[in-house]
């Protein structure tokens, strides 16, 4: 079963690698990406817990695949309002009528394009899950990105490490000491490495502009 959620959660983070990935048939993945097994090492409550979010909160959740999180979020927060981004068109579908299956009118599905994650508003946090090692040109993305951000906004990255036994092939995984450099260049700053994920790394980064 742990095999199996690691496919899940490393298919979900494809669908947001733009056009080179594009990920269809969004049912018969969603038996995958929301398998009840990914709870037992992805800890969503715990994730939730940490980011410590206002009741009121506005989240975008860029790579939202079938709304693993997305949906949690929404839950998590009554008052707010979570933004589920992904770039493929079905898993953007999937996520909309899931949301009104179960009575989530606080989730609003954006379609991203390859250099813009498309998020309507200013938000609180934005979070990526498995998903940071599949943008291209992050550099040049995360720096757009800034204003996205409410301010005090703060940028939460959860990715593979490079010793977990699940998640996409070595080489594609990048580590927490690149993932803080190249944001570091890109105008972020850390402000919480969280280390209760077996599998993953937690980062937690503020824009410098607000500071």
């Amino acid at each position: 079963m742990l095999l199996l959620a690691g496919l899940a959660a490393h298919a979900a983070a494809q669908s947001v690698e733009h056009h080179q990935h594009p990920f269809s048939g969004a049912d018969r993945w969603a038996e995958l990406f929301d398998d009840p097994s990914r709870d037992d090492w992805q800890k969503p409550d715990e994730v939730l817990r940490a980011l410590a979010l206002a009741p009121d909160a506005r989240v975008a959740d860029i790579g939202a695949g079938t709304g693993y999180f997305a949906v949690r979020l929404a839950r998590a927060l009554p008052q707010g309002h979570v933004y589920g981004v992904d770039a493929e068109l079905d898993m953007v579908r999937y996520l909309g009528e899931r949301a009104n299956r179960e009575n989530l009118g606080n989730v609003t599905p954006v379609l991203a394009k390859p250099d813009d994650p498309g998020i309507p508003v200013a938000v609180d946090v934005v979070i990526l899950v498995d998903t940071y090692h599949h943008i291209p040109d992050r550099e040049r993305y995360f720096r757009a990105l800034q204003k996205s951000f409410k301010t005090g906004g703060r940028l939460a990255i959860i990715d593979f490490t490079l010793e977990s036994p699940v998640g996409p092939p070595p080489h594609s995984r990048i580590p927490a000491s690149r993932v803080e450099q190249e944001l570091g260049r890109a105008g972020y700053r850390l402000l919480e490495a969280h280390k209760f994920l077996p599998n993953q790394y937690f980062l937690v980064f503020r824009p410098n502009a607000y500071r």
